[in-house]
Order: C-alpha cells, then sequence, then structure tokens
C-alpha cells in the first residue's frame, strides 16, 4: 500500500514520508472472500483496516432488533483506527460485500511504533485532537434535536404550574365548572338562604372573586404562551439547519454527478486487444 493512501486516515495525515513508508511495512495484506464477517460488535478491537480493493458493510443492530447499515466502504477508506488507541470491543459489524483485499494494521505493531519516535506519537495526537475538537463543534451546531425534550430540560415547577392552569383555563371543563359555580352562588344567596345570604344581590362578592381570578389568570396564560413561542423559534431554528444541511448535501450530490457526468463525456483510450494488433500488422 502506498504512504499517500495510508495518509488519507485522519490518525496518519500528519506522517512525514519517512514515517509513512516505516508504518506501511508493518501492514499485512489480507484477502477476503465476499460475506465474509471481518469481526462483530463486542469482538475485541485490536487491528484497523484499509481498503484496498473491494467493499466493505459496517452495520449494527439497533435496541429494536433491525440491522442498520452505517455505511458501505470501498477503496480507500478506512474503519477500525480508533481499536489501535483504546483496544476498547468493536461497536459495529463489519462484512465484506465484494471481494477485498484490505490492510491490516494490528495494535501491537502500531504501538511499537510509536514507541520509536515520541515525535511521531505527538503529532499523531495532535491531529486526533484536532479531529475530535471537529466532532465536538460539529455535534454543539446539531440539527437533528428534539425541542420537546430540550424545552422540558429547562422547565421550572412555576413553567409546569402555568401550563396546566393555561391548559385547563382553555377547556370546556372549566367553562363547565364555572357555570356550575355561578349556578350554585346564586341559587344559595337567592333561595337557599333567604333570611342571611352571605352575599346577597347584586352578588358583590362574586364579582370580586371573578375580577381577581381574571386578573391572574390573564398573565398566567401569556406566560404559557410565551413558552410556546420560544418553542415555536425553537422549530423555526432547527427547520432552517435542516434545510441548510439537506442543501448542502444536494450541493455536494450535484458536483459529485457533474464530475461523473465530465468522466463519463470524455474519450477514452481504447488499447486494442493482441488479435487485434496483429490483424494490423
Amino acid at each position: 500500500m502506498s504512504p499517500e493512501i495510508l495518509r488519507g486516515v485522519p490518525l496518519f495525515e500528519s506522517l512525514d514520508d519517512e514515517a509513512a513508508d516505516n508504518l506501511c511495512s508493518l501492514l499485512t495484506m489480507e484477502e477476503s472472500e465476499a460475506a465474509s464477517i471481518l469481526f462483530r460488535a463486542g469482538d475485541a478491537g485490536d487491528s484497523m483496516y484499509v481498503i484496498e480493493e473491494g467493499k466493505v458493510q459496517i452495520s449494527m443492530r439497533s435496541a429494536d432488533g433491525e440491522e442498520l447499515i452505517l455505511a458501505v466502504l470501498g477503496p480507500g477508506d478506512f474503519f477500525g483506527e480508533m481499536a489501535l488507541i483504546d483496544g476498547k470491543p468493536r461497536s459495529a459489524n463489519a462484512c465484506v460485500v465484494e471481494p477485498s483485499r484490505l490492510a491490516v494494521l494490528s495494535r501491537p505493531h502500531f504501538l511499537s511504533f510509536l514507541s520509536s519516535s515520541p515525535r511521531i506519537a505527538v503529532e499523531m495526537l495532535t491531529a486526533l485532537s484536532r479531529r475530535l475538537r471537529r466532532t465536538d463543534e460539529l455535534l454543539r451546531h446539531l440539527a437533528t434535536r428534539n425541542v420537546n425534550e430540550e424545552e422540558a430540560s429547562h422547565l421550572t415547577f412555576a413553567d409546569r404550574a402555568a401550563d396546566v392552569i393555561a391548559e385547563f383555563g382553555g377547556s370546556w371543563k372549566f367553562i363547565m365548572f364555572s357555570l356550575g359555580l355561578f349556578a350554585s352562588w346564586v341559587v344559595m344567596n337567592t333561595i337557599l338562604l333567604t333570611r342571611s345570604p352571605f352575599d346577597p344581590w347584586p352578588f358583590m362578592f362574586l364579582n370580586l372573586a371573578l375580577n381577581m381570578v381574571t386578573a391572574l389568570q390573564a398573565p398566567i396564560i401569556m406566560m404559557s404562551q410565551n413558552r410556546q413561542s420560544h418553542k415555536d423559534r425553537l422549530r423555526a431554528d432547527l427547520d432552517y439547519r435542516v434545510n441548510l444541511k439537506n442543501e448542502l448535501a444536494l450541493n455536494e450530490i450535484l458536483r459529485r454527478l457533474h464530475i461523473i457526468e465530465y468522466e463519463e463525456t470524455q474519450p477514452r483510450l481504447v488499447k486494442p486487444s493482441p488479435r487485434e494488433f496483429a490483424s494490423h500488422n
């Protein structure tokens, strides 16, 4: 395998020509037939792979037991590189899709390579740190968030109480409860308690209670509506980010299609077969 292909792995992108040549000498080539399993989730992580020829499918099982295909890798792609550093068990399955030729770097060879030159170890750790920083930046701007979960995580007791009161105040239950209370209040103070009603007509105490309920209910409902407006703004922001990512993905697809179209339209040099070459001579 050439050093240029090896430096395509982010972990080795900072290696110079001499170090890349030394690391290439530690690689072992492996021929794999189609449908063969390279490793399964939970297996010991003791090596990484670089594809020279063929295709490899990376998949894992979901919580429901369904197989999720994470990627289908081709020539020049790599996988299993983190096992060289931490030696943790595999987190996914790797299956050969078509006959492949793979370059394998074992963890003992990798560790011996690092111990031979501390400078190279520092450069590789620097490259790995840059990659982790880019990953952290992507996670901070991740668009696939659940607005309801994000909003619920910041709710206080007052916010939850406002939502419950606003939901009850805007329902038929509240209307029926209010009508029943008013009717009971009027009947008790006009018919049942004719001699000493606690709130005689024109029901001043009832009017005072209604005014207090109205004065308190309005700001509570506005609090709930303000939170709903904040949730709507979050949804709009996430929709924008998703649309932006889709636009960038479509532009990348179109760019690749234009490259393929350009390569297909270019004239190809076809070498004559030995029989055709003999016939012309």
